[in-house]
């Protein structure tokens, strides 16, 4: 799904590169959205706008991940348009999209495997990280078994307050005494 919404938000960027996993993870995604669509309206009795109009609103993302996918093989955006001739035209376009990326930087931009690029990990409802060290902990921990970090600071007595305070008057004047009444 991420690779889906990723192509989504570039939908009109025909500029950069597109990873083999990027363009197949967004038709899979299609493919899949299309049969449900089409599942429902086929279960709901419905006329079919819906399933109609899916393909329309996904040209713009498709023609633009497939350019960049393009871009990924050195090859011109413009090799998409071979999917107008038939058949042959189809297999070529197909042919180049299961191509490994070229390796290194190319006209089109660096190669987006190389980049050290990674799904950013969501942290499950129930664990938090740690700030100090990052490992995972649960949401009720009070210390972090791997560093010690303590989440919740122990409240401290009223004896502690008043010894920090004394202490930080001290501090301030040399003069003053816990002794005196203020």
């Amino acid at each position: 799904m991420y690779w889906y919404i990723e192509a989504l938000k570039k939908y009109a960027v025909f500029t950069g590169r597109a990873r083999r996993k990027e363009y197949w993870m967004f038709y899979l995604m299609n493919i899949i959205i299309a049969v449900i669509i089409g599942a429902l309206e086929g279960m709901l009795r419905l006329p079919g706008l819906i399933g109609k109009i899916y393909p329309y609103t996904m040209a713009l993302p498709t023609i633009s991940v497939s350019v960049r996918r393009l871009h990924d093989t050195d090859r011109s955006g413009w090799c998409f348009l071979l999917n107008l001739i038939p058949v042959l035209g189809s297999i070529f376009f197909f042919l180049f999209t299961i191509e490994d990326s070229t390796p290194g930087e190319n006209k089109y931009g660096p190669n987006p495997k190389e980049e050290g690029f990674e799904i950013p990990q969501v942290t499950p409802a129930d664990m938090k990280k740690c700030p100090q060290c990052g490992e995972l902990v649960t949401r009720e921990a009070r210390v972090c078994h791997h560093c010690n970090y303590e989440f919740f600071q122990v409240p401290k007595t009223i004896e502690e307050e008043i010894e920090e305070f004394d202490k930080q008057q001290k501090q301030k004047s040399p003069h003053y005494s816990n002794d005196e009444i203020i």
